[in-house]
C-alpha cells in the first residue's frame, strides 16, 4: 500500500494543504519518512488524515465557484466499527459546504472493503448537496465494494455505478461534467 499515492496530476491547479479555505490548509507531510498506517500496512505520506482508523483521503480539487470537490480514498471504509461517514462529514463535508462546495466527487478505486451500518448520515448528505443543487457521487469502486455499498442501501441516495476510465488523463472539470451527466439520466 505504501506504493499507492495520491493523483498529483492537478498539482499545479490545486494543493490542498495551500487552499486557505480547506480543512487541511498548511497541513506539512513527512517528505523523509512513512508515518502513517492502515492496519499494519505503512500508506505513502502525502495521504491525509481526516480522524479514521483505517480510511485516509486527499482532496485532489476543489473549485468553490463551482461548488464541486473531487476527493480519492485509501483504506478500508468502516462505519460499522469506527463511523467513518461521521467524521468525513464532520471534518471535511461541513467545512466545504459552508464554503459553499455542494458536488462531491469521490474516487473510490483504492477502497479496498466497506462495513456498513446505517445509511442515515448518506441520506442527509444527499439531500443537503441536492437542496442545493449538487450531489454526491463514487466514481469507480471495486465490485465487491459496490456491492457492500448497495447491501445497505447507499445505492438509494448515492450514486456508485460511475466508472470513468483513465479519469487521470482529463482536467478536473470533465470528472465534473461526467457526475453532472450521469446525474441527469
Amino acid at each position: 500500500m505504501h506504493n499507492i499515492e495520491p493523483f498529483y496530476g492537478w498539482r499545479d491547479r490545486y494543493v490542498v494543504e495551500e487552499d486557505e479555505r480547506s480543512p487541511f490548509f498548511g497541513h506539512q507531510h513527512n517528505e523523509f519518512a512513512y508515518d502513517q498506517k492502515i492496519y499494519n500496512y505503512y500508506v505513502h505520506p502525502q495521504w491525509n488524515n481526516f480522524g479514521s482508523n483505517t480510511l485516509l483521503l486527499k482532496c485532489l480539487y476543489t473549485d468553490y465557484e463551482l461548488g464541486y470537490t473531487i476527493i480519492e480514498f485509501i483504506g478500508e471504509w468502516n462505519d460499522f466499527l469506527h463511523n467513518d461517514i461521521e467524521m468525513l462529514i464532520r471534518s471535511i463535508v461541513n467545512p466545504l459546504t459552508s464554503q459553499g462546495v455542494f458536488r462531491f466527487i469521490l474516487i473510490g478505486e483504492n477502497i479496498l472493503t466497506f462495513h456498513g451500518e446505517t445509511t442515515d448520515y448518506y441520506v442527509e448528505w444527499q439531500e443537503l448537496a441536492s437542496d442545493s443543487g449538487g450531489f454526491v457521487t463514487i466514481i469507480n469502486l471495486q465490485g465487491h465494494v459496490r456491492e457492500e455499498m448497495n447491501e445497505i442501501g447507499l445505492n438509494q441516495c448515492l450514486r456508485l455505478d460511475i466508472q470513468v476510465l483513465d479519469w487521470r488523463k482529463y482536467p478536473p472539470e470533465f470528472l465534473l461534467r461526467a457526475c453532472i451527466q450521469e446525474a441527469l439520466e
